[in-house]
């Protein structure tokens, strides 16, 4: 296993190197910067596990550096540092997406012990997203195995559609394997990092099945305390897998069919 790489942002001489002792005592490998726009731009170059930035930098701020890096790549704990430390910048940093902040003067086994912990938070994110992927790749069309024409056919009709962004009719008797060819077709597609949602149509009444699609506005209807965000806006740049959509209510289809040619969705 690499040694954890930590990028610190600090345009302190003194705090810099002290930062950088102690995360390379702490055992991990402390690369360095002065200024905001060196670290982005070492960031870009390189891939580090955790960032310790400084609030407080001679050319952007700790804000907006954990902006950018957030950008690049969300799931990398960015910890902000700084000696002008008020509930309202800790709170600002904290909404911003900072895995934590650290007030100085710096305690140095407290840091060490918050980089560790975001060490951890890192590697298991990696795994998490590592892990995903497999079980993803595990639906692709190359894994099935068919013999028969008609299957055969089929595998031939997913590898030609997953690429595109056409809407697809999986039709089957009940437990032939609808749903495993929607997973393919997700796996295959550009969408594959997108969510997967599934929908059984036949399991809702008419006007919460156009909820479940469609989402809803706060007092729609009765018992609607809160919006809701529908199956459609939820599988936004994945897939929506319909099943049993012949069961559905005709004026739910027509809804339906409205959202597949505008390609628009208005809640109920």
């Amino acid at each position: 296993m690499s040694t954890p790489k930590i990028l610190i942002i600090e345009d302190d001489p003194d705090g810099n190197r002290s930062v950088t002792e102690a995360v390379s005592d702490a055992g991990f490998e402390a690369v360095s910067v002065f200024n905001g726009n060196d670290g982005l731009e070492r960031f870009g170059a390189h891939s580090f596990d955790v960032v310790l930035s400084d609030l407080m930098l001679p050319d952007i701020d700790g804000i907006e550096v954990l902006k950018q890096i957030h950008r690049k790549s969300p799931s990398t704990p960015v910890l902000i540092m700084t000696a002008y430390g008020t509930v309202a910048s800790s709170v600002d940093a904290l909404k911003n997406g900072a895995y934590d902040y650290i007030q100085k003067p710096l305690d140095l086994d407290d840091l060490q012990s918050k980089v560790a912990r975001a060490v951890e938070t890192s590697r298991l994110r990696s795994e998490v997203k590592d892990l995903k992927e497999s079980l993803q790749s595990r639906y692709s069309i190359s894994y099935m195995i068919a013999g028969a024409p008609a299957m055969c056919e089929v595998i031939s009709q997913v590898e030609s559609v997953a690429n595109s962004n056409a809407s697809v009719l999986v039709l089957g008797e009940s437990g032939t394997g609808k749903e495993l060819i929607a997973h393919a077709l997700h796996a295959d597609s550009p969408r594959r990092k997108g969510p997967f949602v599934a929908v059984n149509c036949g399991a809702f009444s008419e006007n919460l099945l156009e909820s479940e699609l469609f989402g809803h506005e706060k007092g729609a209807f009765t018992g609607a305390t809160a919006q809701r965000a529908g199956a459609f806006e939820r599988a936004s740049g994945g897939t929506l897998f319909l099943d049993e959509i012949g069961v559905a209510p005709m004026s739910v289809q027509i809804k339906l069919l409205r959202v597949l040619e505008d390609r628009q969705v208005l809640r109920v």
